[in-house]
Formats: C-alpha cells, structure tokens, sequence
C-alpha cells in the first residue's frame, strides 16, 4: 500500500471523494489542509458598523459567506466592549435594513448571529437562503427585492479576496450600486507545519510503513493549485525529497536520508507552475480535475513502473 498525500482539507461533511478514489484503489490517502482563512480590515468594518446605514446611504448588506459573518460578529462584539453599555445612536441600527445571503448556510449563520448579540449592530431582517444559493440567484433576489421608486440603492457589498464578478456585474448593470469591502483572506495555513509532521507521524504508525526503508519511495505527493504549491513547497522539503526537473545522481545521494516521492498535479496550470516555476518534475497529471482521474492517472503510473 502506496501513501498519497493530498494537499487540501478532507471534506468533514461526508465521505471525502479524494480520499475514497485513492482508497478504493488500494492507496492510503492522507489529507493536510494548507489554507486558513483570516478575518482583515477589522477597524474599517468597525467603523462601518458604528455610523450605521443610514449615513452612508445604504438600503442593505450582502453576505455571501460564513466568513463574513464572522468578520461581522467580531466587529459587533469590539464595538459592544468599547461602547461599554451605553446606549447606542438611533443611526447605529443596523434593523433597519435587510441583510442578503448567499445560501442556508449564511443565512443560517446570520440568524445564529442575531441571536448570540442582540444589538442594533447585528441583523435582524434576514432575505435570501436556500433560494439564493447561487451568486446569479441572490442577484436577481435583490434586484426583484429593492425598491423601484427611486429610493437608494446602495449595498454593502462585505467580500473576501478571492471573488467571481458575477454577482457585481449583475446588479451594477441593473443600476445598484456597491460598496466593497474585503472581510476576510485565505492565505498559506499557519499550522500546516505542525499539521503535516503530526499526519506523518500518524503514518509511521501503521503496519505497512514497516516497508518503507529510509531513502526508499514513501508514495505520492499531490498538489491542487499554485498558490498553495509556493508556500507548501519548502515545508515539504524538510520531510521528503522531491523530485527537480534534471536531477542528478549525486542530488539524489544528498537527498537519501529523506523518504522519495512523486509528484501528481490537478491539472496543467498546476503542473506548469509546478514544473516552470519551482523546477519539480511531474510525473502525472490528471486529464480532468476530478478525483476518480486523478487517482486512475497515479494508478496507471505505477502499474506501469
């Protein structure tokens, strides 16, 4: 049994579809998450919430994640400390207006919300949910939603920083305007050194790492984008000897105390990058980015070894 290590989080809601593709192909797959999300822009949000929506002219919010809401709730919750019980300014309610969601999940999260700080700086009008999954969905939601009498049509827009333009474009074509702000940030998971050496650890506790001698080939190593291939690279390097496009022998030889991998890719963007810019060698790409061929790609690999 062959190890793969995949380089992203394992699906907690159910059976991870990585996991059980290499699985049922004989292959022990380990998954390491490598993102984190960080709340960003506190104090601008703060301030938001504290001169309320009717200065800034705004007829509404639009949440799309939990992440949002959780940028929220932090700034509620530093306003309520520093208010320090004191009652707040009529413009400070945030009642007044609706709150738009993305999906039941955000929807869900806000009502939660809602509930944990009963303020004005919390929502209480709650649209959207499981009819508005979909960034084109909530748009059309809000735009059937605001008023057509001439009234604002202004709305908060709370993002992260990686967003499709699809929502935007929808309803500023339809005349709304926006008012971005960027909520939260994935970057590289600041406990993925601890995360990997404890998966490892974890590993050499089961019957068929008895097989694995130092030096030797310890299985496969899968990357799932370039972003996160940059910042994992040179923690890995501390576990295992990658594989570098025009190896040498003796590259090798300084290398053997470390467990030989190979390298697998989603797809060709990755595998570009992965190969032009950090200078490893690929040795299987998936044909499409899906579990089942990118597990059918390995396998083919070594049965062909």
């Amino acid at each position: 049994m062959s190890n793969v290590l995949l380089l992203r989080a394992a699906n907690q809601d159910s059976p991870d579809r990585y996991e059980n593709a290499f699985r049922s192909r004989g292959y022990h797959p380990i998954s390491v998450p490598v993102l984190e999300t960080v709340i960003v822009c506190r104090e601008e949000l703060a301030h938001r919430l504290s001169i309320g929506p009717e200065k800034q002219n705004l007829s509404g919010i639009i949440i799309t994640s939990q992440r949002a809401v959780e940028a929220w709730s932090e700034a509620a919750q530093a306003l309520i400390t520093a208010d320090n019980n004191t009652p707040l300014k009529p413009e400070s309610d945030w009642w007044s207006v609706p709150f738009y969601a993305v999906g039941e999940a955000t929807s869900v999260a806000l009502r939660d919300l809602c509930e944990k700080i009963p303020t004005m700086y919390t929502p209480r009008d709650i649209r959207g949910g499981s009819e508005t999954g979909t960034a084109e969905r909530l748009a059309g939601f809000i735009l059937k939603d605001l008023p057509s009498d001439g009234t604002s049509r202004k709305l908060l827009y709370l993002t992260g920083d990686k967003n499709r333009d699809t929502l935007p474009r929808i309803l500023e074509s339809a005349g709304v305007a926006l008012d971005p702000l960027q909520v939260y940030a994935t970057q590289g998971s600041s406990m993925f050194p601890h995360d990997l050496s404890l998966a490892l650890e974890r590993v050499k506790g089961n019957t068929f790492e008895i097989y694995i001698e130092e030096g030797s080939s310890w299985g496969w190593i899968v990357y799932f984008a370039p972003s996160v291939a940059e910042f994992v690279t040179p923690i890995l390097r501390n576990h295992f000897a990658l594989p570098v496009v025009n190896s040498s022998t003796e590259d090798c030889t300084q290398l053997s105390e470390y467990h030989h991998v190979k390298v697998a890719a989603i797809g060709p963007t990755t595998e570009s990058f992965l190969q032009q810019t950090l200078k490893l060698s690929v040795a299987v790409t998936a044909r499409n980015p899906k579990a089942d061929d990118l597990a059918d790609a390995v396998l083919q690999h070594d049965e062909a070894q």
